[in-house]
């Protein structure tokens, strides 16, 4: 079974046993988080189900293993010949979940 689900703005399909990068989410390292935001859901049979705009009733449960930031970017500007340079560097915050279950 496969599920296309929101998190954070972004859409992702996920499989039980996936493992996802998203934005930062309010849970501890270890606890379990449901995403009830379900776009579409597709059965190894071949059915399909989509919601308008979500599945009534379909939440997939995940458990965040681990909280960080990612590598860091540059970010640097600068305007030719008027003495303007900028330098900052970013690191966004994540959280890697582990999804264990699609429930329909």
């Amino acid at each position: 079974m496969t599920a296309v689900i929101e998190a954070c703005g972004k859409q992702y399909r996920v499989n039980p046993g996936d493992t996802l990068f998203v934005e930062k989410l309010n849970v501890e390292d270890g606890a379990s988080y449901t995403f009830d935001k379900v776009l579409a859901i597709f059965n190894d049979d071949g059915t399909a189900t989509i919601g308008t705009p979500v599945v009534k009733g379909a939440t997939v449960t995940a458990t965040a293993v681990k909280t960080g930031k990612s590598k860091k970017i540059i970010v640097y500007k600068m305007r030719p010949k008027k003495n303007y340079r900028r330098k900052q560097g970013h690191r966004q915050p994540y959280t890697k979940v582990t999804i264990d279950a699609i429930n329909a």
